[in-house]
């Protein structure tokens, strides 16, 4: 359990690094519309397949416009769907109880890194098991695989953490899933406490603060995920209509 809260701990450092760089002007916003076209075009070093063999690959050798053409590019891949349930929700119930515990024996972890293994394998960019691959090398001994998966994982906050600032909707972050929103967050050090959409495509997460505090919260722009869910479910969109 201190190797799992360290990692975040890790996380949280890194980003506050990140964020006194010049990595976010370096990587700055993703522009989607040619994510969109180099995601898709075989002959492009983007290329989605291509991206998708690199991340899955136990190795470090993803630049940091890798994982953001990799991050973003998911979107426009046939299967993806923004609201889909992960796989084998039989074993998730299992982990419930599991993932409450202070302290987990091997076989606990050995079911954690199956299910972790098998959402990644339907969605690598899963952030929730990604953390919880990480945790179950490191509690294993497995350290050169942790290590491997921690820079991962990292990239891909930093990837997000590059697309705006929060403070607005003009400096929102951009997120590929909505449950990534309050990963982003939590992951950064911060407790992610609600959720309220802002019209016309915002999502808006208050984080905890002290009582002492005024409460305050991130913006996320939506916009891309749900044109993507729209265009693979057009009855839906008819009835938001109505």
């Amino acid at each position: 359990m201190k190797k799992f809260v360290a990692t975040i701990f890790i996380l949280a450092s890194f980003l506050s690094a990140f964020a006194k760089s010049n990595a976010r002007t370096e990587l700055g916003p993703p522009d989607i519309s040619k994510i969109a076209k180099e995601s898709v075009d075989p002959e492009s070093k983007y290329y989605y397949p291509t991206l998708l063999k690199s991340f899955m690959a136990n190795d470090t050798v993803m630049t940091p416009q890798d994982f953001q053409y990799f991050y973003y590019g998911t979107m426009f891949q046939e299967d993806y769907d923004p609201y889909r349930e992960a796989p084998n929700q039989a074993l998730f119930q299992e982990l419930i109880p599991i993932y409450a515990k202070a302290k987990r024996t091997r076989a606990d972890r050995g079911k954690m890194l199956d299910y972790a293994l098998q959402v990644l394998d339907d969605n690598p960019v899963d952030l929730r098991q990604l953390t919880n691959r990480i945790y179950v090398y490191e509690q294993n001994g497995k350290f050169d695989l942790a290590k491997i998966w921690q820079y991962k994982l990292n990239h891909l906050l930093l990837v997000i953490a590059a697309s705006g600032t929060g403070s607005d909707p003009d400096n929102a972050y951009m997120v590929v899933y909505p449950q990534h929103e309050y990963d982003f967050l939590n992951l950064s050090g911060l407790t992610a406490t609600s959720q309220r959409f802002e019209p016309p495509h915002y999502d808006y997460i208050e984080i905890k603060k002290s009582d002492s505090q005024p409460s305050s919260g991130y913006y996320f722009n939506i916009n891309e995920m749900l044109n993507q869910y729209f265009e693979k479910h057009p009855s839906e969109m008819k009835d938001e209509e109505q």
